[in-house]
């Protein structure tokens, strides 16, 4: 079964309303969708934004449901500058930016327990979703994605993250996935539309773009899950 996560109702409900032979189960007041989109069984679930949501929402999506692999989707901001609106960035990896230990002496971004900065996604899901990205006629971005709980907003905080991890687009919710899904050896990939440019411009192209770069992750799955 394929384990489908998004943070925000516009970024899962257009899939939500095509799954057929459908069921609802509530865990921790997350509402799992259980059924079939063209013949491939699926778990679709809201996670609600933020980095603990995600990892709840993964956790509990592997511990309750039999989950073969998880994708992401949804949208984010671009945090280099050949990367624009409405591009698609499909993760090699992921890091999370707010994770810093850096008193203690550790390079920034290392996680406890795993000991790693970046958390590789699996690369057969991911070719698959960038070839249909491809496919589908949209500039289709590998690379970084960074996470964190701060919605970014300037031009200065995209720098610094994009400095340090040479990240390409930054969001809150596919480092935390990662995580849950590696410790849990579960193969995962992490799919975002662009919907910002992370700047002092958010204010005016986010709520512009937001649900017409959902829409655009949507598709793109959907288009994934009819091969």
């Amino acid at each position: 079964m394929l384990g489908i996560i998004g943070a925000m109702d516009v970024e899962v409900n257009s899939l939500k309303s095509i799954v057929t032979n459908k069921t609802s189960k509530y865990f921790a007041d997350i509402e799992f969708i259980i059924g079939e989109i063209e013949s491939s069984k699926v778990c679709i679930a809201q996670c609600s934004p933020g980095k603990v949501n995600a990892a709840l929402c993964t956790q509990l999506m592997i511990d309750k449901f039999d989950i073969d692999n998880i994708i992401n989707i949804g949208v984010g901001c671009s945090l280099d500058e050949s990367v624009v609106i409405k591009d698609i960035v499909v993760a090699s990896d992921l890091c999370q930016y707010d994770y810093d230990i850096t008193a203690l002496g550790e390079e920034w971004g290392l996680i406890n327990g795993i000991d790693k900065v970046k958390i590789e996604t699996s690369c057969e899901l991911s070719k698959k979703l960038e070839e249909t990205a491809k496919s589908c006629g949209y500039n289709v971005h590998r690379g970084t994605i960074a996470s964190g709980d701060t919605f970014i907003g300037s031009k200065e905080q995209k720098k610094r993250i994009n400095n340090h991890f040479s990240a390409v687009c930054g969001e809150m919710e596919g480092g935390a996935i990662a995580q849950v899904c590696y410790i849990n050896r579960v193969p995962f990939a992490v799919l975002r539309t662009i919907s910002d440019g992370g700047d002092e411009n958010v204010q005016i192209n986010y709520p512009e773009f937001k649900a017409i770069a959902a829409k655009i992750s949507s598709e793109i799955l959907l288009s994934y899950l009819r091969q």
